[in-house]
């Protein structure tokens, strides 16, 4: 039902941010669980990467198919500025 976003440095092997539908910012909002909420996600996940100075990370969608709600998250990103 949620939706869970993390930015890794593979190299050092640290989570350098990491965002869900659970988060606060979600908080009494209708978005948590469906396409519309997957979008803003990407796009606060975006805005929080390039706030830190992160502008370029590779999409691992973890074995799920590129529809629904993962498309929605990755087009959001895409939106805010996150380049793939």
């Amino acid at each position: 039902k949620h939706l869970h976003a993390q930015i890794i440095n593979d190299l050092d092997g640290k989570t350098l941010l990491g965002l869900s539908t659970l988060s606060k910012d979600f908080k009494g909002s209708k978005l948590a669980g469906n396409v519309e909420g997957a979008k803003e996600l990407g796009k606060l996940v975006a805005k929080r990467a390039l706030e830190s100075k992160i502008d370029q990370v590779v999409f691992d969608r973890g074995g799920f198919l590129y529809h629904g709600r993962i498309k929605a998250f990755a087009e959001g990103a895409r939106e805010g500025g996150l380049k793939f």
